[in-house]
């Protein structure tokens, strides 16, 4: 058993690692790994506990660099998004939804790798479109980012503002999701354990995170954890 809680305390400490450096990946990782350790519902509510600390945490980091109108359509959108998210998940078989989960992984590892440059998108109406999609994949799976990265790659968000940005949609995905989960009763004594002997390897990784941004190029990195995604996707298909 011991064994098995370092292999998720190293999960925890990489997927908040990625997060800290690039912006993104803490559900993507945590995702991808974990429901092979302890199960695709115990994953989503631990993730749902992590998300939030290691979003908040980023965002502490960018919060000058918000621009809270650009992402407001977002966020009313996923109000939506969330609870038809948790719905279906409810109700989905696990070995399905452990297949769903892989093919979304793969599939969104394999459009960032391929640097396909897609149309910027102009009017309203495909923010809220997209932040309904990325709250319903908050709310299934506790993956909200590749659409909402995908809208952000086609705004042409700088650096910072990108991270600024995405932080802030995510923690109020994360409010959403774990409100659901609460109400569902899928915050058991074994979540709360595994979170808060796992909380240290999170605080690590994310301080490590912000503090190799200077040293380690996110981008090579970012690449770098895109394939591994892709192996990881197509296990949980296969």
């Amino acid at each position: 058993m011991e064994n098995s809680f370092l292999l998720i305390g190293g999960i925890l400490f990489l997927s908040a690692f990625t997060q800290g450096l690039s912006g993104f990946g803490v559900a993507l990782v945590s995702m991808a790994l974990l429901p092979g350790l302890i199960g695709i519902r115990e994953s989503i509510a631990l993730v749902a506990l992590v998300a939030f600390v290691v979003d908040l945490g980023v965002l502490l980091r960018y919060w000058r660099s918000l621009q809270f109108e650009k992402v407001l359509p977002l966020i009313l959108a996923s109000f939506v998004g969330v609870p038809v998210g948790i719905f279906l998940l409810r109700r989905a078989d696990e070995g399905l939804a452990l297949a769903i989960l892989g093919i979304l992984l793969a599939g969104y590892a394999l459009y960032a790798l391929s640097g396909l440059r897609l149309p910027e998108l102009k009017g309203r109406a495909w923010a809220y479109a997209t932040g309904f999609l990325g709250g319903l994949l908050g709310g299934a799976y506790n993956t909200p980012g590749p659409p909402i990265i995908m809208y952000a790659s086609c705004k042409k968000w700088e650096p910072d503002v990108f991270k600024g940005n995405l932080q802030t949609f995510f923690i109020q995905n994360s409010i959403i999701v774990l409100i659901g989960h609460w109400f569902g009763g899928s915050f058991t004594p074994d979540i709360w354990s595994l979170f808060g002997r796992g909380f240290p390897y999170l605080f690590a990784g994310l301080l490590s995170g912000l503090a190799m941004d200077r040293w380690i190029n996110p981008e090579l990195f970012r690449k770098i954890v895109l394939v591994l995604l892709v192996v990881m996707g197509l296990r949980l298909i296969f």
